[in-house]
């Protein structure tokens, strides 16, 4: 059973900073596409930043420039730094391993955890 432990939510005023972590087995950890996602109140779900198994990394346009998506091999853990947070930050953020494959064999989620910006 794989399991994605998120953690590093909570509740920051506007400008301020957050990391949050994402950490599962050895197992998926270097074969998979890694994504960070987010959904705010009201909203559809929402794909943040992505890591190919390559480590390139991509970030939806909004955050460019204040997010940044890290993996550390040895822990088997992804972050995605988060800076200069806005309000419209504010949301649900869950992190996802998945298949990088066309097959799509597998995806797991982790729990969500909420970040709340506040102006």
């Amino acid at each position: 059973q794989v399991q994605l432990v998120e953690s590093g939510g909570g509740l920051v005023q506007a400008g301020g900073s957050l990391r949050l972590s994402c950490a599962t087995s050895r197992s998926i950890f270097s074969i998979s596409v890694m994504r960070w996602y987010r959904q705010a109140p009201g909203k559809q779900r929402e794909l943040v930043a992505l890591a190919t198994t390559g480590s390139s990394t991509q970030y939806v346009e909004s955050v460019k420039g204040r997010f940044t998506l890290s993996r550390d091999n040895v822990k088997n853990t992804v972050y995605l730094q988060m800076n200069s947070l806005k309000p419209e930050d504010t949301a649900v953020y869950y992190c996802n391993f998945a298949d990088p494959g066309p097959a799509g064999r597998y995806s797991y989620w982790g729990q969500g955890t909420q970040v709340t910006v506040s102006s």
